[in-house]
């Protein structure tokens, strides 16, 4: 047997496959998780945090009610993060492909903190001037943010090796979820602090009163925070090296990714043995082509549309939070508050249904994503999120009489639960496995990007779609709707259809990247190509 014959089945490619897990990978999960954490960190406190902006700048003298943000201010506030997001994840990527990983994951990262910082420094007395420069801000810090999606979740899976891939990749999205508690605790703790040093009485009391204008400190701190723990990993994402898959495969330069992979996990491979590599490099196709719509048009129809149909559920599911939170009295009339109360009793509401129902789901599925699939895990998830829909649906007027509220409470946490547990994990994870490295970047931003569609449709479509049919009964601001009951009931809908839509999608555990995308075939098209059922 000659050396080259020898040594061919131990190229760049099937080294990182083979590669046992170590620090590096730990590190990497760090690294690229920060980006999620400061994202879940920004959606999750500015959810937090707008009553009381509402309050500082809506409250009107001598009402008996203090003051909301109106609808369009509310809907400004929170959705233009969400359309930042979604144009970041096309822009970055596109460019994540054309420039690589490394070159453009530090601005992510900086992007991120810069405007988390300003959107706290928003400046100017005037709501209109305040809330123009905070949307400003909350544009380009979405942007970011959008960046992270595709380059963090390609940065993970071109390093890991097959065995763990799936788990490592949804270790980084399961920084989310550190992310939310990270905003709770502060957000708890910050307004406990202010409370303390500036007691106020309840609105009804002493209306002026009640809203010390030191409150004023408070949301904007909340918001500049998350962006500490995101600038402690800056300089380690400027000292990543390119992921060898992305050197080897797209730049062709497969000594490098030799040497660059040696360096961080401790493997040595010789410039011969990298050489190989170049085999694996046959014919090119662009997105837009008949031969990546022939091998991979279906599975990015999988990916869309199932991250675009489990988005609209899972954003929409906050609209039901005051429902709950109201129903079990954890949260008061507003009136019956100071404004620092209320800050404190909507964040330990909202962390507690995150501790219990919204984390745990991420680190199950850590544990569980390459023992039983991306694609059982998806598939469970859409079921159960629809059987708990209709679950809360047809009994909607039992679960909201007094002394059934804890079964509400349990069926809405478990519907968190197997989101995350669920779609809202794997929707994330399959995009970065299945399409060939040199699209892998374009192509998860073009799904992710397709998920952030249906989070607007679920955050303000169903904003007004929910609303009471009666119109005396609706939100201030809003016309009627179709009610939270028939809401249910089209959101158990969107699950079924996401659950039929993940029959596009591919089974990626314990497959290589190039198996999955046809890179290691030389001859025609890969037979995974035309497979969408788990093997």
């Amino acid at each position: 047997m000659t050396m080259s014959s020898q040594q061919q089945p131990h190229d760049v490619l099937s080294t990182l496959d083979a590669a046992k897990t170590q620090l590096y990978h730990f590190t990497t999960i760090i690294i690229a998780g920060m980006g999620f954490f400061t994202d879940a960190y920004d959606l999750f406190c500015i959810s937090l945090v707008t009553k009381l902006i509402g309050r500082l700048y809506y409250t009107i003298p001598g009402s008996s009610s203090p003051g909301t943000l109106p609808p369009n201010v509310a809907a400004a506030v929170s959705g233009v993060a969400i359309v930042g997001t979604l144009t970041g994840q096309l822009f970055f990527g596109w460019l994540g492909d054309k420039m690589g990983r490394k070159k453009v994951y530090g601005l992510t990262l900086m992007m991120m903190v810069m405007f988390s910082v300003a959107s706290g420094l928003s400046f100017g007395h005037s709501p209109r001037l305040v809330m123009g420069t905070l949307c400003f801000c909350r544009f380009w810090l979405g942007f970011g943010i959008g960046g992270d999606y595709p380059l963090s979740a390609t940065i993970m899976s071109e390093y890991s090796n097959k065995k763990t891939r799936g788990s490592f990749i949804a270790a980084v999205f399961a920084m989310q979820g550190i992310g939310i508690l990270f905003a709770g605790f502060v957000t708890i703790i910050i307004a406990l602090i202010f409370k303390h040093f500036f007691p106020a009485p309840p609105y009804k009391d002493d209306p002026a009163a009640s809203l010390p204008s030191e409150a004023d400190y408070v949301w904007r701190i909340i918001l500049m925070f998350g962006a500490i723990p995101a600038m402690l990993t800056y300089y380690w994402r400027l000292k990543m090296p390119e992921t060898p898959r992305y050197t080897a495969l797209v730049a062709q330069n497969a000594a490098q990714a030799a040497q660059d992979m040696s360096k961080v996990l401790q493997v040595e491979i010789t410039t011969e043995q990298a050489t190989v590599i170049g085999s694996r490099v046959h014919k090119q196709f662009g997105l837009f082509s008949a031969e990546f719509v022939r091998r991979h048009g279906k599975h990015l129809l999988g990916t869309t549309t199932t991250w675009l149909l489990l988005d609209i559920a899972f954003y929409s599911q906050n609209l039901f939070q005051k429902d709950i939170f109201s129903a079990i009295g954890w949260i008061p009339k507003a009136s019956t508050m100071s404004a620092l109360d209320e800050l404190f009793k909507i964040a330990r509401a909202q962390t507690l249904i995150a501790l219990c129902g919204t984390v745990p789901g991420y680190w199950v599925t850590v544990a569980l994503i390459d023992k039983i699939g991306r694609w059982w895990i998806q598939i469970i998830g859409f079921l159960m999120m629809t059987v708990f829909m209709l679950a809360l649906a047809f009994p909607y007027d039992h679960w909201t009489t007094p002394g059934n509220q804890i079964g509400f409470v349990i069926m809405y946490g478990l519907t968190f639960f197997f989101a995350n547990f669920g779609p809202n994990s794997t929707t994330f994870i399959v995009p970065a496995e299945i399409f060939p490295a040199r699209l892998r970047s374009t192509c998860h931003g073009i799904s992710a990007a397709a998920g952030k569609v249906g989070a607007i449709i679920g955050s303000f479509g169903f904003l007004y779609l929910a609303q009471n049919e009666d119109p005396k009964k609706t939100d201030h601001g809003y016309p009627p709707g179709i009610g939270v009951r028939n809401s249910l009931f089209v959101l158990a809908v969107c699950n079924s259809l996401g659950l039929l839509m993940t029959f596009f999608v591919p089974e990626p555990k314990g497959k290589s990247l190039e198996e999955l995308s046809g890179e290691n075939q030389s001859g025609e098209a890969c037979t995974h190509c035309n497979q969408a059922l788990p093997v």
